[in-house]
């Protein structure tokens, strides 16, 4: 069965600059990196991507990143 991606709506129109989850898989969360769509996929369990999301967002100044030369991102 192929993977539905799916990717943030602040992604570049290119995609180069964001995850993408696979939403079509029963039982397992797949990420991938948009710029390498063919790559290697990380596979997460439900609970620990609800974890790392919940970790991710309970949080969110202590997990800011600031890339140089795009300050805020």
């Amino acid at each position: 069965m192929p993977i539905t991606w799916r990717k943030s709506s602040y992604s570049s129109s290119n995609g180069g600059e964001c995850l993408e989850v696979g939403v079509s898989v029963p039982g397992v969360i797949p990420v991938r990196d948009s710029k390498t769509p063919n790559g290697p996929v990380l596979v997460f369990t439900p609970a620990d991507w609800s974890a790392f999301v919940t970790g991710l967002t309970s949080e969110p100044s202590k997990h800011s990143l600031e890339y140089p030369g795009r300050p805020g991102r």
